[in-house]
């Protein structure tokens, strides 16, 4: 089904206007509205493990909840969308940037790509996202991170939750989620 430039436009200027009011309070659980009730959002966390939501309430519970906790401080400025009418796609290039600075005054930022590529589903509504990112820098900053004790209380307890083996909704050995990640 194609869609109108104007139509995905005002899509993307919703969804970025509510992401900024989201990271101003540290709470995406109110995007939850931007998802039909059967759309799914995952990504691809290295060679190991995957993550999906499947339904808008595991995506309001589990990806806008549970795994943007300790990501408070963080903003997600999007850079750059492309848009592809004819198929609904939209891919917006992000940055992932911390409200704390290194001692020479730079953000703490991971080096690399991010991104989120949609399927519009209309009704302003995406069916599917799916996030993108460069694993290997976002480690390196967040090792950075913890050797200069930048990391907040909610992120230390969130790699503490990650660190303790048990399995979390939502993530799946690779190939083994319930709706393939791609």
């Amino acid at each position: 089904m194609a869609w109108s430039r104007d139509e995905l436009d005002e899509m993307i200027r919703r969804w970025v206007d509510e992401n900024k009011q989201c990271e101003a309070q540290g709470d995406w659980k109110p995007l939850d509205h931007f998802y039909t009730e059967d759309a799914t959002y995952g990504w691809n966390y290295g060679p190991q493990q995957e993550f999906m939501a499947v339904g808008r309430d595991e995506i309001r519970e589990i990806a806008l909840g549970q795994e943007m906790f300790g990501l408070e401080g963080w903003t997600y400025p999007y850079q750059e969308f492309v848009v592809d009418e004819r198929s609904g796609s939209v891919i917006g290039f992000w940055k992932q940037v911390n409200e704390q600075q290194r001692p020479d005054g730079r953000p703490y930022s991971p080096e690399g790509i991010g991104g989120s590529w949609f399927r519009y589903a209309g009704d302003y509504q995406w069916s599917w996202q799916r996030d993108f990112f460069d694993f290997g820098n976002v480690t390196a900053l967040f090792v950075e991170m913890i050797s200069a004790d930048a990391l907040s209380s909610g992120m230390r307890k969130r790699m503490e939750r990650a660190m303790s083996g048990q399995p979390l909704p939502g993530w799946y050995p690779i190939g083994k989620g319930p709706v393939p990640l791609w």
